[in-house]
């Protein structure tokens, strides 16, 4: 039995702690219990803050505690000793790669989610309060989550936008209280008297929350808080419409780029330009199948080709079974030429599929003669040869049974 090398294990714990490969099981299964740990911690953390089930299951909520910190604080170590093998750090020296990832924001999240609970084991019990900011832990899941990386994302590129936005609430805010002040101050003295007296009541009207605590009594001081509510609507709208915004560009670059990935990544396009491959891309439809779901069956007309954006398919050949995940394709002799299919395809879970059915790219060859002649040629170099792989490709055997079975009925898809 062959030893691993420490480079070995070092770069198979970095697969496996950052689900670097498409279905990996394993890299799967560690982030997914990770991820529950991460919500059985803070629900017992929300519970504990109950004093009848503090006292109740006071011993579990400590167990979970313990068990949660030697996880998080093993998963920091491993992942400050893989972190050589991160591709950005990969051309520094080990103590500085490991530096960058220490002073990096996942880095400093995941040593605030153990280093305080350590001090709090022998600190006195008038400081164990630190132990509510277990809280932190939530942050982690950004690690696991597309949709809250792409929210910090949006946050850091319009950075500069929301301080424009927090500078204009400001001035706002010193507007609608010096106003205020000159208006009401002889009418509510205690409230409006001073200007910091008087900011309270600004915060509140242009955040538009109106606690109703301070209220302007005269008719001017009525008129600017009538202005000072429109004014908050402003304020509002404009930072919320500009996270809004960048998150949906976000999600559609990213949606573009994994979309443009796996299309690039099949021989029949991969020689294309970008202008090229964006029309093909123009031509994709999405469609959804639960668990157990038919997508193709043996010996029916092939139609489409299939690129897996999301969960996992099943292809029943008749020697084996292949599962394809995330990034795969298959059915791509469907776009070339009129055969029947060779496997059964089936949804293992809730899957989406990106679908290129073969009229709509016939048509786009008859009008980009570019395309037509890659896609030809690409044909003539391939079919015949290619066999069954775990990438989906199904070539060789839709092309074997094409060859065997006459042409589909008109009329049937």
């Amino acid at each position: 039995m062959t030893r691993q090398k420490p480079a070995d294990i070092r770069r198979r714990l970095y697969e496996i702690l950052e689900q670097g490969s498409v279905g990996d099981r394993t890299g799967d299964i560690v982030g997914r219990a990770l991820v529950l740990l991460i919500f059985i911690n803070l629900t017992a953390v929300v519970l504990e803050s109950v004093p009848a089930l503090a006292a109740r299951y006071g011993v579990w909520f400590k167990v979970i505690e313990f068990a949660s910190l030697i996880v998080f604080t093993v998963e920091y170590l491993l992942r400050l000793w893989v972190t050589v093998e991160h591709a950005p750090y990969r051309h520094l020296k080990p103590g500085m790669a490991r530096f960058k990832y220490a002073t990096s924001a996942g880095g400093i999240v995941d040593l605030l989610a153990i280093l305080p609970f350590w001090f709090a084991f022998i600190l006195p019990d008038e400081f164990r309060v630190i132990l509510a900011f277990r809280i932190v832990r939530f942050l982690k899941i950004a690690r696991y989550s597309p949709a809250m990386r792409s929210l910090l994302d949006v946050l850091y590129s319009e950075r500069r936008a929301l301080f424009g936005c927090i500078v204009i609430l400001f001035g706002a805010t010193l507007m609608a209280v010096a106003l205020a002040h000159l208006v009401e101050r002889e009418a509510q003295p205690d409230k409006f008297g001073t200007i910091p007296d008087a900011m309270w009541w600004a915060i509140v009207t242009l955040g538009t929350i109106g606690y109703g605590d301070v209220v302007p009594v005269t008719v001017a001081g009525k008129l600017v808080a009538g202005v000072t509510i429109f004014l908050g609507l402003v304020m509002i709208a404009l930072p919320v419409g500009i996270i809004a915004s960048g998150f949906a560009e976000e999600v559609h670059r990213r949606d573009f780029v994994v979309t443009w990935g796996m299309v690039a990544r099949v021989p029949l396009f991969a020689e294309l330009d970008a202008s090229e491959i964006a029309e093909v891309m123009r031509l994709l439809r999405a469609q959804q199948v639960e668990p157990g779901g038919a997508i193709a069956r043996r010996g029916d007309p092939a139609h489409s080709m299939y690129f897996v954006a999301a969960g996992e398919v099943e292809i029943e050949l008749p020697q084996e079974r292949v599962r394809l995940g995330v990034g795969h394709f298959f059915g791509e002799v469907a776009v070339l030429r009129r055969a029947r299919r060779s496997a059964n395809v089936t949804a293992v879970s809730r899957t989406s599929l990106l679908v290129l059915d073969a009229h709509d790219l016939r048509a786009l060859m008859e009008r980009d003669a570019r395309i037509a002649a890659h896609v030809h040629e690409v044909a003539r170099t391939r079919l015949g040869r290619e066999l069954v792989t775990r990438s989906g490709d199904l070539i060789t055997e839709e092309l074997e049974d094409a060859e065997r079975a006459p042409p589909p009925a008109a009329g049937r898809t």
